[in-house]
């Protein structure tokens, strides 16, 4: 039997062994190319969005983070009542290459520490863009 497909903000049904762990993804992903301010140990640096959803970000940068390193980031939501800036702290969770003949990365980052707000809206923007992914 396939998994139950995601509600926006709601969590998907658990990994199946079947598909060898590959979808491990537990809520529903938007799409999103914009901005992202990352404020880390080493300064802050500006990178380009992939895709959010209620509990992580993953953006492409030109250089490789730790993973567990812990960064602040902020970014602004476009929204049926404009503009509105979500800012949170998350740990690295993800950090690939994205090939060997180019100097970028893939960068997931979890987001563990967020006003509820923020949190909210991030929920309403994946509910709105659906089915992107």
């Amino acid at each position: 039997m396939p998994p139950t497909p995601a509600l926006p903000g709601r969590p998907e049904s658990a990994p199946s062994s079947k598909d060898g762990g590959r979808n491990r993804r537990r809520w529903a992903r938007a799409l999103a190319e914009m901005p992202i301010t990352l404020i880390g140990p080493d300064g802050s640096s500006e990178a380009k969005v992939r895709d959010v959803s209620r509990a992580g970000v993953c953006f492409f940068l030109d250089r490789p983070v730790p993973l567990m390193t812990v960064l602040g980031v902020a970014f602004d939501l476009a929204t049926p009542v404009g503009r509105t800036r979500v800012q949170a702290h998350g740990a690295v969770v993800r950090c690939e290459r994205i090939s060997k003949s180019i100097d970028h990365w893939e960068i997931a980052v979890f987001l563990h520490d967020m006003a509820e707000s923020d949190r909210h809206a991030l929920e309403e923007f994946v509910a709105i863009r659906a089915g992107s992914l």
